[in-house]
């Protein structure tokens, strides 16, 4: 499945942020910063990583909705999509 220059944008935008969010754990964890500090910003990195992948199966479910033969062939049907989604959920 080929993905849309715009969710391909959208995602890496988002990776790139936890990429800098895991650098600033790492060093947050080194420096000995306060627990709760360290668990706000892993929620938000992880939160960050959910709404990427929620994003690559928005696109992979319109792209099985729109045509679904292709899809289909790609290995990409209905149902392999909706288990892509389970594993985030």
């Amino acid at each position: 499945m080929e993905l849309p220059q715009e969710v391909i944008d959208e995602v890496t935008k988002r990776l790139r942020r936890v990429e800098g969010q895991v650098g600033g754990l790492i060093r947050m964890v080194q420096d000995g910063r306060d627990c709760k500090d360290i668990l706000t910003q892993l929620s938000a990195a992880s939160k960050a990583l959910e709404q990427a992948g929620f994003r690559l199966v928005a696109s992979g479910m319109t792209y099985c909705l729109e045509q679904p033969e292709k899809a289909s062939a790609d290995g990409y049907s209905l149902e392999e999509v909706q288990k892509l989604f389970m594993k985030l959920a």
